[in-house]
């Protein structure tokens, strides 16, 4: 037997008594609040690595770059 697939204006199936675009279907659609909370998470977690990565006292470890035109690159001295 085939399923007759619901339509946006059917009752839900759910026997809420609402029209189906009123109930599952917004949910079906609908980001769940733990996927929104992981999302927000990882893209505070970026940002946070690109703001110490571009922030990030260097000179405190006393390391500089010397170019070294013998090897043709730079090298990290102290």
């Amino acid at each position: 037997m085939a399923t007759r697939k619901i339509g946006r204006n059917d009752r839900c199936p759910c026997g809420s008594g609402l029209k189906f675009k009123n109930c599952c279907d917004l949910k079906r659609d609908a980001m769940s609040r733990g996927t929104l909370v992981v999302i927000v998470g990882v893209v505070v977690a970026i940002a946070a690595v690109f703001v110490y990565t571009f922030t990030a006292d260097r000179e405190s470890s006393g390391a500089r770059q010397v170019w070294d035109p013998e090897h043709g690159h730079y090298h990290t001295v102290p």
